[in-house]
């Protein structure tokens, strides 16, 4: 067989070879003939066919002798191309004339015929398989535009108008034949009066009316003409625009900055008569052109080079409209090609015009008198600098570059490695087929599926086509394999799948392209941060960012959520569709049928069926075989690698290419994003700033810690020391007469069969959370590993009510103890005088047993123990192993190494510790509650008070109930008895956390459940009963002791209950300006029809719907105390930055250097008592009222003046002096 492909493979090479001139010239163009060009017919004499012959020989021989050079360089022994080259001479000798005598050239024939026939022949047949699949590709490219040519034929353009008198006007236009048509004509159409509503009632809908309840198709309709413009769609979005104007209905939908939008598209195409199919359309819809209308037909006259009589008139009708001139170069956003455009249109008209020059706006001062220090100018403030040079950050930024630009980031994982068994191996080839299958098949059905879309997009309707079309089909066929790669065995569902995949493109579609650009201003601002430069006047990061002159990031409008669900709905479906396996690999001796590898079912999640997507155990198992040690992020969900981008904006900061919110919140909600975009820019400077200085923070990984807890995480876990157990360590189904199984027997009374229902229910519980934990442990340490020699920083970003949160998810300091333990500041500084002190207090702090004991009493129990702390840091796992008995025990150990080596340093104040020191807030909320009300007794429980030891308010609590529960022993209540001796701090200690939080007696009876569940000694047929009497002791001890803290929290609930009934939502502004809004909505219920299931979710955030009472009620308390600990933390991060200090948190617990512990504890005093030092709670009223109470439309409602009354009845204020708390020792300690 290899004979006669090699046959047909020579003819084939030989015809390609063939010249038609003189030898060794035309070579290539016969070959290129060969492959493209037609057969033809030979009529030559036979001389010169024999001559032909010898040219084509010798060119043949040519080829054949590279092929033998290439043949050797991969390998093919000396004596074989000595063969080749023989078999050649022999070949050709006959036709030279010469002679062989016939046994010798039969010899060689042979000889060299079975070595050389195969491998000339794959590679002849390899060649001409290239260049088939390179001409199928080409024709397949020619017929994708052949098609798209004849589809965008049949999309509509001219528009269908509902005025007849318009009509008639295009009608007449498009027949007459003027000199310039289409330009008079849109003079002429700039004169129309609009026929019904204007621009700004169309596009900003009433509160709760009917309009309000269309805004979220309208949302949608925006978003998919913006997707159709960044993907080339424009007639398409045209053809949408003239469906939906054609029927009066959807119509309404229509906004006058969706007929900008598309304009703007047609005028940079110089496509003037679209244009005026939008303009005419506008009219119709009696809107009102604005600047951006008139920036778009100008654009376009000026790309078409037109009269000036036409400008002229355009110009003269946008003054009648009151548009100023001015206006269309420093109000209408435009790229600088556009500009020009724009300008030389003017010109044309107005010879004399100067464009205004980009406006520099006002110097913009923060008011706010808790910032007036900040922002005051001070040549002597030293702030801090990296200990990098400019150098090392150009570098670090090049990479960061890169990283964001691929999208995701590839990491090693750290499960244990296999060995290398033929198991192993074929189990990794099975899966790089079974993958190469499945690519083609995922590229095969996104296809069909755009095909699909589009032609639902032909029929006017809102497909998903364009959003299909935002990335390459290699970028998604990549996301989906990744999918499947992560999907756990027990499947994950559907709609939490398909959120995550719309979200996925929606954050990859808005990577800038700046990149040119974005350089240079980076280099400059390194300047600042940088060890080995100067700038002329030190100032703020976000200061000298803007006086870079960077212009603002485009603002991206978010997809509403029904998109981002039916778009990863339908990208789930073909993943599902596409990824087939062999039957053989389920069912070893089955017919070798393809089945699904992912499969959809349905099951019961908390009393609620859900649809899930499963993998087939055969794959799973094909995984788990594999061992294949890789994990791939999103390049936004992993650390950056160079210092963030300073937060200037509320959508410009942290990442340097992919756009990032400031403040957080749930996909399609807007409401937080327009409140921020109404601030004044000033007001939001503390926050903005306070986020940079989080977020330029450097961390390294601690090493040591890292390889302990690897050791753990590869062998079995340490669910003790929050190392998760590997699946394997899972609880399995019940065996023998307990197994699921067992339920069907006849003799299991409904009783057994119920307890056997519920024991099966928990072991699965237990075995999904075992393999959640293990997820997310091993998340964080493959991302430590694969940082350990680098340095990072976490950019920063904050929820709607002002906590700050970094931006990455799964490796960061906000996590568990085993996750602080693993970072430690890059940039070290010297312990001084009182540095090893205070790593000593830290350690004892983290062991949880000296909590009521002074600082001194600490270092002196810290000076005791400290043959255990060296013996911990030297011999973790084989010595005492005295950490793991601390509260905190990864935190604990990485503290022990940190003492260690600084007691054994030559001189201990000159050691450079890079280790984070906390001060934690006593009970921060009460504190915070407490300084309000100026409550004296309150402000003495959670130390306030300037006191020699610590009050703590979890055992203060515990003794309160402690008197209760003995009270009711005494009186025979039988819970009462059988709690003695198990009311413990750590019982009450959660619940009384979070009631200052918002917690309800439902939430806080769950919370003491599970501690009773917890001690082993107490019986636990009484866990239900005694967790009921128990919350509500502590509800009553909490009363007594903080009797003005629920009158604040009484005060506030009711105010929130009565704004609610007034149809709005709670809003207001935070001392340092940030204003905040509850996002808790009546749920609208949105559905997905269609596909493997029809989804059906839950929307709180859609703001046509009436606010949810008992959210906001329930609420507003935390909330607003939450947005006071922000403003808190913001300013002593803003003034520890001033100082030159690094600081971090994590809400309430502050951290720093050892050696700076003191400087932040003083600026965390100073900055807690000028914040409550302002009128909070009447500045709060003040604010209600003026936001609430003003309407007079609304003020004579029963709900208004009750509110009114209730908002002028602030709390009356204690007697608590609050300049205590600057000399409370123990107020964060």
């Amino acid at each position: 067989m290899s004979a006669v492909r090699w046959g047909r493979g020579a003819a084939g090479f030989g015809r390609a070879l063939w010249p038609a001139g003189p030898p060794g010239l035309l070579a290539e163009e016969g070959a290129l003939g060969g492959v493209w060009g037609r057969k033809r017919s030979s009529t030559a004499s036979p001389c010169e066919q024999d001559r032909r012959k010898d040219w084509g020989h010798a060119e043949l021989l040519e080829v054949l002798k590279a092929r033998v050079r290439q043949l050797q360089a991969e390998g093919v022994a000396e004596v074989t191309v000595k063969r080749v080259a023989k078999r050649v001479a022999v070949a050709r000798a006959p036709e030279a004339g010469g002679a062989q005598p016939p046994r010798q050239a039969q010899a060689g024939a042979e000889g060299a015929a079975p070595m050389l026939s195969s491998r000339w022949a794959q590679k002849l047949d390899d060649d001409q398989r290239l260049m088939e699949r390179r001409k199928r590709r080409l024709e397949g490219k020619l017929q994708k535009h052949v098609e798209k040519v004849a589809w965008q034929k049949q999309l509509r353009l001219e528009p269908r108008l509902l005025s007849r008198k318009l009509a008639s006007q295009l009608q007449h236009w498009e027949q007459g034949t003027p000199r310039s048509p289409w330009e008079e004509q849109l003079a002429q159409l700039l004169q129309e009066a609009p026929q019904g509503r204007s621009g700004e009632a169309a596009a900003a809908p009433a509160d709760g009316g009917p309009e309000s309840r269309l805004e979220g198709q309208r949302q949608r309709l925006l978003s998919f003409f913006e997707c159709c413009l960044l993907t080339g769609h424009l007639p398409l979005a045209h053809h949408v625009l003239v469906t939906h104007h054609s029927k009066s209905q959807q119509q309404r939908l229509l906004t006058l900055s969706m007929y900008n939008m598309l304009m703007l598209g047609w005028a940079r195409q110089g496509s003037f008569k679209e244009l005026m199919y939008v303009f005419f359309m506008l009219k119709d819809a009696g809107l009102t052109p604005d600047l951006r209308s008139y920036a778009a037909a100008l654009q376009c006259m000026g790309r078409l080079d037109q009269d000036a009589g036409t400008i002229r008139r355009c110009l003269k009708q946008m003054a009648q409209d009151g548009l100023q001139l001015q206006g269309l170069f420093t109000a209408v956003p435009l790229s600088a090609e556009e500009r020009a455009e724009l300008l030389r249109a003017v010109l044309k008209a107005k010879p004399a015009f100067t464009p205004p020059r980009p406006p520099v706006p006002p110097p913009q001062v923060n008011t706010s008198p808790l910032l007036r220090e900040i922002y005051a100018k001070d040549p002597t403030v030293s702030y801090p600098r990296l200990h990098l040079s400019l150098k090392e950050l150009q570098g670090l930024f090049r990479q960061q570059l890169r990283v964001e630009m691929a999208t995701t980031v590839t990491v090693g994982s750290v499960e244990k490695v296999p060995l290398l068994t033929k198991e192993v191996l074929h189990a990794r080839k099975t899966l790089a087929g079974l993958r190469t299958q499945w690519r083609t098949a995922l590229y095969r059905e996104l296809q069909e599926t755009k095909e699909s879309e589009a032609h639902a997009a032909r029929e006017g309707r809102l497909s998903l086509f364009p959003y299909l079309c935002l990335l390459s089909e290699k970028e998604i066929v990549g996301m989906l394999l990744q999918t499947l790669q992560a999907l756990p065995a027990q499947g994950e569902s559907l709609l939490f799948l398909a959120h995550e995949l719309g979200l996925r493109v929606f954050k990859r579609k808005q990577l800038r392209n700046e990149v040119e650009e974005l350089e240079q201003r980076y280099s400059k601002y390194l300047h600042l941060l940088a060890s080995d430069t100067q700038v002329a006047e030190p100032c703020l990061p976000r200061q000298h960012w803007e006086a870079l002159g960077v212009p603002e990031a485009p603002h991206e409008q978010p997809w509403p959520m029904s998109v981002v669900v039916q778009l990863g709905k339908q990208l789930a479906e073909v993943l599902v569709r596409a990824a087939q396996m062999p039957s053989s690999l389920a069912a070893p001796r089955s017919p070798g049928t393809l089945i699904p590898v992912l499969y959809h079912v349905y099951s019961f999640r908390s009393f609620r069926q859900i649809g899930i997507l499963k993998p087939h155990p055969a794959f799973t198992q094909l995984l788990e075989t594999a061992a294949e040690r890789t994990l791939t992020f999103e390049s936004t969900d992993v650390p950056m690698l160079c210092p963030p981008l300073p937060w200037t904006s509320p959508h410009s900061g942290a990442f340097l290419l992919s756009p990032t919110k400031m403040m957080r919140s749930v996909e399609g909600s807007q409401q937080h994003q327009l409140l921020l975009e109404r601030c004044p820019p000033a007001e939001l400077h503390g926050a903005l700033d306070a986020l940079t200085q989080l977020g330029n923070c450097a961390w390294r990984v601690n090493g040591r810690v890292l390889d302990l807890v690897l050791e753990l995480f590869t062998d079995k876990g340490c669910p003790r020391l929050g190392v998760p157990a590997p699946p394997s360590e899972a609880p399995r189904p019940p065996e023998g007469r307990q197994a699921p199984k067992g339920c069907l027997l006849p003799e299991v009374s409904p009783a057994e069969k119920a307890e056997m229902r519920r024991e099966l229910a928990r072991r699965l519980k237990v075995a999904r959370e075992m393999q959640s934990l293990r997820a997310d442990a091993l998340y964080r340490l493959s991302l430590a590993q694969h940082l350990r020699h680098r340095v990072f920083w976490l950019p920063h970003n904050m929820d709607f009510r002002g906590r700050t949160y970094p931006c990455s998810p799964h490796f960061n300091h906000l996590g568990s103890d085993l996750a602080r333990a693993l970072l430690e500041f890059a940039q070290g500084r010297p312990l001084g005088p009182h540095g090893l002190n205070w790593l000593k207090i830290h350690l004892v702090n983290l062991t949880g047993l000296k909590k009521r004991e002074s600082l001194q009493a600490r270092r002196d129990y810290a000076d005791e123990l400290m043959e255990d702390i060296l013996d911990s840091a030297d011999q973790p796992m084989t010595g005492r192993k005295w950490w793991m008995e601390a509260d905190e025990p990864w935190q604990a150990l990485a503290c022990c190494m940190e003492v260690a080596q600084a007691v054994r340093a030559p001189d201990p104040t000159a050691y450079v510790s890079h280790f984070p020191v906390h001060q934690d807030g006593s009970c921060n909320g009460l504190q915070h509650y407490a300084a309000l009300g100026r409550d004296s007794v309150g402000a003495a429980s959670v130390n306030l008070l300037p006191l020699d030891l610590p009050q703590d308010v979890y055992s203060e609590v515990a003794a309160q109930v402690e008197v209760f529960r003995r009270q009711d022993a005494e009186q025979g209540v039988r819970v009462a008895q059988v709690l003695e001796g198990f009311i413990s701090r750590k019982v009450v200690k959660q619940t009384v956390m979070t009631v200052v939080y918002g917690v309800t007696r439902y939430g806080g009876r769950l919370q003491i459940e599970k501690r009773l569940r917890e001690i082993h000694d107490f019986p636990q047929d009484f866990v239900w009963e005694a967790s009921h009497y128990l919350v509500r002791q502590v509800f009553n001890s909490l009363q007594e002791m903080f009797s003005g803290t629920r009158s604040i929290q009484r005060w506030l609930t009711e105010s929130a209950r009565l704004i609610s009934h007034t149809g709005s939502a709670v809003e207001w502004v935070t001392p340092l300006g940030i204003p905040i809004i509850q996002p808790y909505h009546r749920d609208s219920k949105v559905m997905i029809k269609g596909g493997l299931q029809s989804l059906t979710f839950s929307s709180s955030v859609d703001t046509s719907q009436k606010p949810n009472t008992l959210k906001q009620k329930n609420g507003f308390p935390p909330n607003f105390i939450h947005s006071l600990d922000s403003s808190h933390m913001m300013l002593t991060a803003l003034h520890c930055y001033r100082k030159g200090l690094t600081f971090v948190s994590v809400h309430d617990c502050f951290w720093t250097h050892a050696a700076d512990v003191a400087v932040m504890n003083q600026v965390c005093r100073e900055q807690f008592v000028r914040l409550h030092s302002q009128p909070i709670l009447h500045n709060l009223s003040r604010f209600l009222i003026k936001r609430f109470c003003s309407d007079p439309r609304t003020s004579k409602s029963i709900w208004v003046s009750r509110l009114m009354d209730t908002l002028l009845s602030v709390p009356k204020a204690g007697t608590f002096n609050l300049e205590q708390v600057k000399h409370s020792t123990y107020f964060f300690s």
